[in-house]
């Protein structure tokens, strides 16, 4: 089933043992409604569905009521069939989460073939459920794919998110005097400098799962995402991050070991991100108080010169960047040369050579540092 389990969308299904962990790390109970957006052959939803049967039996030794009864029955059946969401883009291993789900007593009726990414009405009216809704979940407990990509010449609603949206720094957004905009948050107008431009030719799959959660979530909600290291680490994702700080509160990042999903054929070194969704008036507050500091950094003496040294610097430091990506390019170019006037430039030698170029550029990326970040 190998082939068939790790399709064109970038997916790595989820060790069990992870599975577990971030299962058992929630507080989900049998009141609680949990979806998982990228739900796979279902891992996620089996484990919370065992959580909720094995809250049932711990009542029942407790005397609530008994075991084997209607009750106990009930209790994580209904669970199963009015609180348990999972959405999956493959139609066929949608297929396979169903009968998951069926297999180990039901919980598939919520189970849906369709891209995760798209807007949450969309999808409700589309399917016909009505349990898709915005701010409606307490947990999300997921695992996206990583590195694909989502086009706005293919997918026009990548133009409706956030992270979807091309940055600007905010040292460029003061030296450039970029307009602001309103924004209605109940009886109060406040005026918020946008920090985003046109929207991106392109973003990867797992950044867009972060923004569309946030969607789902309800405040004060818990998710709980697999994600890679580079949301972390990279300097290029930092307005991600800047985004997380702003509508999440960091509750914990549980690094994974490199070897996490060699089973699958991934060596991509991740995380496990768990995070609680801030309300949106918390959200406003913490994005005010950013711009007072920046308001009073920009007001000091010398304050606008400091600002143009350190655009400068950021400057250089991509450019730093790209001159290693261009000299990766030259060399390979070299000992493409080199084998081609010697007669030995095969189709193999050309593949691996290119391989080998593309993950130098990889690791590059991946471990790059800017102090101008």
């Amino acid at each position: 089933m190998t082939g068939f389990f790790r399709g064109e969308f970038g997916q790595y299904f989820t060790p069990r043992n992870i599975v577990k962990f971030i299962v058992d790390a929630l507080p989900i109970t049998h009141e609680s409604i949990v979806i998982d957006t990228s739900c796979g052959s279902g891992g996620f939803l089996l484990h919370a569905l065992d959580k909720v049967r094995r809250e049932a039996d711990k009542m029942a030794g407790e005397g609530y009521f008994a075991p084997s009864s209607v009750q106990h029955h009930n209790h994580w059946h209904d669970f199963a069939e009015n609180n348990l969401y999972g959405i999956e883009i493959s139609e066929g291993i949608a297929r396979t989460a169903k009968m998951n789900m069926i297999i180990h007593d039901d919980g598939h009726t919520n189970v849906i073939a369709f891209d995760g990414l798209e807007p949450i009405d969309t999808m409700r009216a589309k399917t016909s459920n009505q349990g898709f809704k915005p701010n409606r979940f307490d947990f999300i407990i997921t695992n996206p794919p990583f590195g694909a990509k989502v086009k706005l010449s293919e997918k026009r609603y990548l133009e409706d998110y956030d992270l979807g949206s091309k940055d600007i720094d905010w040292i460029d957004a003061k030296l450039k005097n970029v307009t602001v905009k309103q924004k209605k948050v109940g009886e109060k107008d406040f005026i918020r400098r946008t920090f985003l431009e046109k929207a991106r030719d392109q973003q990867t799959t797992e950044v867009l799962f972060i923004e569309q959660c946030h969607r789902f979530l309800k405040p004060g909600g818990y998710m709980a995402m697999v994600i890679p290291d580079s949301i972390l680490t990279n300097s290029s994702m930092q307005y991600v991050r800047d985004w997380i700080e702003e509508h999440w509160r960091i509750v914990s990042v549980v690094s994974l070991p490199q070897f996490a999903f060699a089973a699958n054929g991934a060596g991509v070194k991740s995380s496990v991100l768990f995070l609680r969704k801030h309300a949106e008036t918390t959200t406003i507050a913490i994005q005010r108080a950013k711009e007072t500091a920046q308001d009073d950094i920009h007001g000091r003496k010398d304050g606008g010169k400091a600002l143009e040294k350190l655009l400068k610097e950021k400057a250089a430091k991509l450019k730093k960047g790209d001159a290693t990506i261009q000299q990766i390019d030259q060399e390979l170019v070299a000992k493409l040369d080199a084998l081609a006037a010697q007669g030995n430039l095969t189709p193999e030698a050309r593949r691996k050579l290119k391989a080998e170029a593309d993950k130098a550029k990889k690791v590059h990326e991946e471990t790059e540092v800017s102090t101008a970040a």
